[in-house]
């Protein structure tokens, strides 16, 4: 490498070779000229690599003096030394950070004759720096956008600083009230003295700090975190960390006073259930025994039927409040299964035609091709919408026709959208929206021509979200209504025509059962359609005389009432299992409660089926064919 003579004051020869430190010596063109061992090693290049090399193209490209022009342009008026820090490009392609001290030398008539380049490697510096910085700002970001109360205090006791939200949560000021102010004005002296005596070795202090008091003096309750600050590893003061606690405590007392509320409400809703459903078992059933006998004449017939509709009536009523109740407490939910949908359309159509047929309404359905013939869902639900929306058709349309469109909605899941359509009386477009409150009727009480309690359209809008679905009416007010309600579309198989067959077959094998009931009438009702069916029947009071029964003689099937006293349904039921294991009589529980949950205890309790009063004759049929003939 090309090397110049120099004088001793100009360039010291030994300290050139023996330096710790870079050195270089630069041409006024930038060209480097020579360099020392430890320029060398900084730059990972030999002397020979440096030759014909210009000292800018060390340079790193991201760098703000990217040339060597850039930094003769600093060397101005009688300024001919130059320091900063750089970064530079190593051999292997590393960055480099070095503090550089550069130097013009000039000869007596001023012109520049070279430049001496010193760099000391600082990368291990800056990498210390960077990450102390990229602390700071993951410190300061976290204090600054924290959703917490930060402050922090001295050994003193006086808050050296604070973040925004503790201004919000104090009322006071960060830079002209929080910092200098004693920390005792938000928390006490006695937590103060308690933090910087134990705090370091005992984290349970934190949880004695349970409120802060405002600029207001009002009460504030936070749940406190405490961290303690560490200098050189001295510890300098605290982080008091508060979070407000205040809002989430009224929810907490919120959440409580709604699920107590609820509570409240479906032990209501279960003792009016029982109260109720348990004498009109003994009106409808008794009724029902009176009407299948041949002893009665037209007259008596005539009387009986009012009888079994004006039951029926408020039997429906009873249901629909219920009904509205155990969905509105959280206690109802859906049973799906396969539902022949045609099957279903058919079956809402015979409930209503009688009272079509004498207003000479016309009933028609369609159903489009691309809709499945068997769906899965909550069929008995369905029926009951679909009920609700042909009841209301039919009893507010006087003439004309009503009819049933189900058709395929192109969404993604796909949806089915059930049309009922009617020519009657219309609805005020006004009231589309009111009519699916609780208790609301299209005409007003005062002079209301149709029964019902006005539960029936509330009834079908929860039921029809509970199937994650929607309802909606449309009218003009005058020529007709109509009504649409979709449900997710999940089809289903066709049920095995076997499994029909079994379920349209009467019981034939007469059988020995056992009736729990300590409600004389509904003993009574229940011994008696069973009589008639041909059955042997044996009734008992308490649970102590199931058990007692069973042990006795064997039963067929036992039809468990859980209500009754000494020992009740569950543990008698409980009991006859673990006794009888294998030999055990089919249990059937009888309730009339009938609430979500009831099912789910009486299988785990070992009983095979659940029903609820009143139990009808159809009821009865099916469970027979169900465990008799089975």
């Amino acid at each position: 490498m090309h090397r110049v003579n120099l004088n001793q004051e100009a360039f010291n020869q030994q300290v050139f070779e023996h330096a710790s430190f870079g050195i270089a010596l630069v041409a006024p063109d930038g060209l480097i000229l020579t360099v020392n061992p430890a320029f060398e090693r900084i730059f990972g290049h030999t002397g020979a690599e440096f030759e014909n090399k210009l000292f800018g193209d060390l340079t790193h490209p991201d760098d703000d003096m990217a040339s060597f022009d850039d930094l003769k342009a600093l060397m101005v008026d009688d300024n001919r030394e130059v320091q900063l820090e750089k970064r530079y490009i190593k051999k292997n392609g590393d960055a480099l950070w070095g503090l550089l001290s550069i130097k013009l030398f000039c000869n007596e008539a001023s012109q520049p004759i070279y430049y001496i380049a010193q760099i000391i490697d600082i990368t291990k510096q800056k990498e210390s720096e960077q990450r102390l910085q990229e602390s700071v700002e993951r410190y300061t970001s976290l204090k600054k956008y924290n959703h917490d109360a930060v402050i922090s205090f001295g050994l003193n006791g006086i808050i050296i600083n604070a973040n925004s939200m503790a201004e919000k949560l104090t009322g006071y000021q960060v830079h002209t009230d929080l910092i200098g102010m004693e920390l005792s004005n938000l928390i006490g002296q006695a937590n103060v003295s308690l933090i910087l005596e134990k705090a370091l070795n005992d984290n349970t202090i934190e949880q004695q700090i349970d409120t802060i008091v405002t600029k207001d003096d009002e009460v504030v309750e936070v749940l406190t975190s405490l961290a303690p600050i560490f200098v050189n590893q001295k510890n300098i003061g605290f982080y008091l960390i508060c979070k407000d606690i205040s809002e989430q405590k009224q929810l907490m007392l919120a959440k409580e006073t709604a699920e107590s509320t609820n509570k409240a409400k479906s032990e209501f809703l279960a003792m009016m259930s029982h109260e109720i459903r348990t004498p009109m078992n003994g009106v409808v059933g008794m009724t029902d025994i009176l009407l299948d006998s041949t002893d009665v004449n037209d007259e008596q017939r005539g009387y009986l039927e009012i009888i079994r509709k004006s039951g029926e009536t408020l039997l429906n009523i009873i249901n629909d409040i219920l009904d509205l109740s155990k969905i509105e407490a959280g206690r109802s939910e859906l049973q799906e299964d396969t539902v022949d949908l045609r099957n279903s359309i058919k079956e809402s159509f015979g409930v209503i035609s009688t009272r079509a047929d004498e207003k000479q309404l016309e009933l028609s359905y369609t159903i489009n091709h691309d809709v499945p013939d068997f769906i899965y869902c909550d069929a008995d639900r369905l029926k009951q919408v679909l009920l609700n929306l042909l009841g209301n058709a039919v009893k507010f349309t006087i003439k004309g026709s009503i009819s049933v469109k189900v058709m395929r909605v192109k969404e993604v899941p796909p949806r089915l959208a059930f049309i009922i359509t009617d020519t009657g009386i219309g609805i005020d477009p006004e009231r589309l929206n009111d009519i699916f409150e609780p208790f609301a009727q299209l005409d007003s009480f005062m002079v209301r021509r149709h029964e019902g309690t006005g539960l029936g359209l509330a009834i079908s809008r929860k039921i029809i979200e509970m199937m994650d679905g929607e309802i909606y009416a449309e009218s003009d007010g005058k020529s007709g209504s109509t009504f649409t309600f979709t449900i997710p579309l999940k089809q289903s198989s066709k049920p095995n025509r076997e499994d029909m067959r079994m379920q349209m077959h009467q019981t034939s094998r007469k059988a020995s059962i056992l009736v729990a009931e300590d409600n004389p009438i509904n003993q009574l009702v229940l011994t008696k359609m069973l009589e008639k069916m041909g059955h042997t029947v044996t009734n008992v009071t308490n649970g102590i005389d199931v058990v007692e029964a069973t042990r006795k003689k064997s039963f067929d099937l036992i039809f468990m009432d859980l209500h009754m006293p000494i020992v009740n349904g569950l543990d008698a039921a409980k009991k006859i299992k673990e006794e009888l294991k294998e030999q055990s009589p089919r249990i059937v529980a009888v309730t009339a409660n009938a609430l979500k949950g009831d099912r789910e205890k009486c299988i785990a309790a070992g009983m095979d089926e659940y029903v609820s009063k009143p139990v009808k004759r159809e009821v009865i049929l099916k469970l027979l064919n169900q465990f008799v003939n089975e």
